[in-house]
């Protein structure tokens, strides 16, 4: 084992409901290993900011079950500076930390990559976010609580687009990632999912309207990602005002309802085996890598294979989708 005595732990971008189980996972297991834990406040801003306390097995305790992240998050412009991470290597000599656990996503871990290769320090990302955007593990922490957020959300509006016999655009969260729209059609029975990944392929709107989506049902749900790519919510309302002007069509975006909530329990659970992984692999010397699950078994993933590659959806998903919907 890597003698190390003391490693800091940071939250960074986005939170996701599961952050705080990760947290607590991350430090009982390096007290249960005689390593010394200390928090960062704020994500990579605490680290230039000199926002680091001292972290103990009670720190942790009661925040399992909590949504959000008790470490806070921000967003950091100095960090994406040489000067700026600078000051952050020399917070962490000076802290005397050792390793570094980075919980967050695409850009979170983008960052921890720059500054490992930058100071050959150790570092460990868990994969925080509720986009399920990274490669290398089948689900992120969060990501299982969004989508039943999702659902429990369109479940109220489809009350309302029976009722009234109307035609609902529903927008959630994933930017170029479909995961939740799509699984999130499939969960809720909507009639279609637009996501940025066929959106170029084919017209998913024009094929819904062209499919009569009206002739047996009294109301219809589509599901859109968030973006400049399929234009959102807004940017599908407004074709079908030009286009189908015979619908009536009303919008709803779902926002940052889908960020927050207490974790589900496949959450709670993937961040706990997530977050003592982490700690394993520190002491398997294992450096500049993700905690990955892959068919239930933990893996390390190199963070330039976890970041900015195209996940790919599952085409069976989508035929179910379009199968299920007529």
């Amino acid at each position: 084992m890597s003698r190390i005595k003391c490693i800091g732990i940071l939250t960074s971008g986005g939170d996701a409901p599961g952050m705080n189980a990760a947290i607590r996972a991350v430090t009982r297991a390096a007290i249960f290993n005689g390593i010394e834990v200390k928090g960062i406040l704020r994500g990579y801003r605490g680290l230039i900011f000199d926002e680091i306390i001292p972290f103990k097995s009670n720190s942790v305790s009661n925040i399992i079950q909590q949504g959000g992240t008790i470490l806070k998050t921000a967003r950091c412009k100095e960090f994406t500076t040489v000067e700026g991470r600078k000051i952050a290597y020399e917070a962490l000599q000076r802290e005397g930390i050792e390793a570094l656990i980075v919980i967050g996503g695409d850009g979170s871990l983008t960052g921890a990559r720059i500054f490992a290769q930058e100071y050959n320090f150790p570092i460990v990302g868990l994969p925080g976010t509720i986009d399920n955007d990274l490669m290398g593990t089948d689900f992120t922490i969060g990501y299982d609580t969004a989508l039943n957020t999702i659902m429990e959300a369109v479940d109220k509006i489809r009350d309302t687009a029976s009722s009234h016999e109307r035609l609902f655009i529903i927008e959630v969260m994933g930017r170029e990632c479909g995961f939740l729209c799509l699984n999130g059609a499939i969960a809720s029975g909507a009639e279609a999912a637009i996501i940025p990944e066929r959106i170029e392929e084919e017209d998913q709107l024009g094929e819904l309207i062209s499919n009569g989506f009206r002739k047996s049902k009294n109301s219809s749900l589509v599901l859109v990602t968030e973006g400049d790519i399929t234009g959102g919510a807004m940017g599908i309302a407004d074709r079908i005002k030009r286009d189908f002007p015979e619908y009536d069509c009303r919008v709803s975006i779902l926002g940052h309802v889908q960020r927050g909530g207490s974790p589900t329990a496949s959450d709670r659970i993937l961040a706990s085996r997530m977050g003592a992984a982490a700690i394993e692999a520190l002491k398997d010397d294992q450096r500049n890598v993700m905690i990955g699950v892959q068919d239930d078994k933990i893996v390390y993933v190199p963070f330039s294979k976890a970041i900015k590659k195209n996940k790919q959806i599952s085409d069976e998903l989508l035929n179910v989708l379009k199968i299920l919907s007529i």
